[in-house]
């Protein structure tokens, strides 16, 4: 419209003087003014219509709507590419388990969330960190009252990698390395820490890297306590029930740290070694009392 208003204005539209010098060549209608809008728009140039010096009013036109242009492209950029990321939204799909909870597996005591992905779409190359954040106090005698441990997981693939086809249970051995290892059950009930779990991925669609985070507390971690499982079987298909995600039953754990546990696992180890020797010993003896007796003794043919 404001090219055919420069033209119309200057009387290029019913000019037929050879002589004459319109504002923009070759434009004589509304339509001829609506393509060269779109030639500036998106800068084709088919060599047709293009502004001479004639009118300043044509130059301030074509200055304003590049740049008018440019602020367009870059808006509907900007709309396309946040529309497509939703790093965010993709995150909300990633769920935790409201309580981590403590007890033994494989005879050790383990440290266990359980997390899942609501949607379809997978999440490629994810891993889980955690980290233990509790006020700890250096040989100095410094304070230091945020101190962030990284704790190692041992999911069922032996590494922090994980594929969530469905929900799994991401499970931390305490053992001699881990800031755990002097945790009992009082001390979790007494202490203030704070284990913070951290799942990172790439969104399958977009390719994007994304992050859901979580935390518990020490009055959020049950000790003594096992994930209900989530998925069954039947005739071959697998089902997941989701209403039993954070689910948890009680099961017999002792009290003590895994420090304790492992001291105790030891001295029972040394004790049943010990009745062993001597059980050995005592067979060895009564073997050689046996042979001494076959050869002293005549033999009844």
């Amino acid at each position: 419209m404001i090219w055919w208003l420069v033209a119309f204005a200057h009387g290029d539209l019913h000019q037929q003087s050879p002589d004459f010098i319109p504002c923009v060549t070759s434009v004589h209608s509304f339509a001829s003014a609506f393509l060269l809008s779109i030639e500036v728009q998106v800068t084709i140039g088919f060599g047709a219509r293009m502004v001479t010096e004639e009118c300043l009013s044509a130059i301030i036109t074509l200055i304003v709507q590049n740049i008018v242009g440019l602020v367009i492209n870059a808006i509907m950029l900007g709309c396309i590419f946040m529309k497509t990321a939703q790093a965010r939204r993709r995150a909300e799909t990633l769920i935790f388990s409201k309580h981590a909870v403590i007890a033994l597996r494989n005879n050790k005591l383990c440290f266990m969330i359980r997390l899942g992905d609501l949607r379809k779409s997978m999440i490629i190359s994810a891993a889980v960190r955690m980290q233990v954040i509790r006020k700890t106090i250096t040989n100095e005698g410094e304070m230091v009252p945020l101190d962030q441990i990284d704790i190692q997981t041992d999911n069922p693939i032996g590494t922090n990698g994980i594929f969530l086809v469905s929900p799994l249970i991401v499970c931390h051995v305490i053992d001699k390395n881990s800031p755990l290892y002097d945790l009992s059950e009082y001390d979790l009930q007494h202490d203030d820490i704070e284990i913070i779990v951290v799942l990172e991925g790439v969104v399958e669609t977009t390719g994007i890297t994304t992050q859901a985070r979580t935390s518990y507390l020490s009055e959020e971690i049950l000790w003594g306590r096992i994930f209900k499982p989530t998925v069954s079987e039947d005739d071959g298909v697998y089902a997941v029930d989701y209403s039993k995600f954070g689910a948890t039953v009680d099961v017999h754990t002792p009290s003590c740290s895994a420090r304790k546990l492992d001291e105790m696992g030891s001295f029972f180890q040394f004790q049943e070694n010990q009745v062993w020797s001597r059980e050995s010993t005592r067979r060895r003896n009564r073997r050689s009392h046996a042979k001494r007796n076959s050869v002293t003794q005549p033999q009844n043919w």
